[in-house]
């Protein structure tokens, strides 16, 4: 099942879009940020690139307002740990870092479950910039 996850700013403006493949309909937030943290890392590690588009700020990266989208600039490009950026990504979700909205409803918890439709609307919004590794 494919679902398409975006990322957008507090007034509602998309400012980044990725796609993502499950094998289920029923999935958790915890499983939806997984799988799009690890999509975004194994991007940047296959690129080799020094920008790195994603939910966590590499640690050693700035950020940089490119267009409408922020990226983190890395000094020169480093292969990033997928687990250590998922493991900050779910820390910054409990510390209210970024919420999500799932067909327009706030996620609540990691654990919270939902079915994926051709319909289904997820958005990420993000509060304050995350640091990862």
């Amino acid at each position: 099942m494919l679902l398409s996850v975006r990322d957008e700013s507090a007034t509602g403006q998309t400012l980044y879009e990725v796609a993502l493949e499950f094998l289920t309909e029923r999935i958790t937030v915890e499983d939806l940020v997984r799988a799009r943290v690890r999509q975004e890392v194994q991007r940047f590690n296959r690129k080799r690139a020094q920008e790195f588009q994603g939910l966590v700020q590499p640690v050693g990266a700035e950020m940089v307002l490119n267009g409408r989208t922020t990226a983190f600039r890395m000094p020169q490009h480093r292969p990033l740990d997928a687990d250590e950026q998922v493991q900050r990504a779910w820390e910054g979700f409990s510390n209210n870092s970024y919420f999500i909205l799932i067909d327009d409803k706030q996620a609540e918890s990691l654990e919270q479950e939902f079915t994926i439709s051709p319909a289904t609307r997820v958005s990420f919004v993000k509060l304050t910039p995350l640091v990862g590794g």
